[in-house]
């Protein structure tokens, strides 16, 4: 049985990390996939991914910030496998959605909680390799 709710898989091998996306970002979905987003991009444009980096039998994005510029990320979806290069890495607020916007190209942004700081997130965007 093919499980609908997948999107695709999201590889990033300098993490460690190959994990299937499934869509929305309930706690029931993170306690077992990387989420995504639905008020973001499904498969054009920009892709919110979230995922917990602790705490969880599946801390997908525990290494996320050991990411950098120039790293790679692969996501095969049922219509295409694209690869991705990070551009950016920051530390943002909690309310701070402006990386979540609609873009023109297509890149994937992932956002994770930061130890001890609730009202803070990692970002960490990918912008599809030309």
């Amino acid at each position: 049985i093919i499980d609908e709710s997948i999107l695709g898989i999201l590889t990033i091998e300098k993490i460690g990390l190959k994990a299937k996306v499934k869509d929305g970002s309930t706690q029931k979905i993170l306690m077992e996939y990387i989420g995504h987003m639905p008020e973001t991009a499904k498969y054009e444009g920009n892709i919110g991914l979230a995922a917990h980096n602790r705490g969880t039998k599946y801390s997908y994005f525990a290494r996320l910030n050991e990411l950098e510029k120039g790293d790679k990320i692969i996501y095969k979806t049922k219509f295409y496998e694209r690869t991705y290069v990070v551009t950016k890495k920051k530390v943002i607020y909690d309310t701070d959605w402006s990386y979540l916007q609609t873009t023109n190209d297509n890149r994937i942004t992932m956002i994770t909680c930061i130890a001890n700081k609730p009202d803070q997130r990692l970002c960490v965007q990918a912008v599809e390799e030309k």
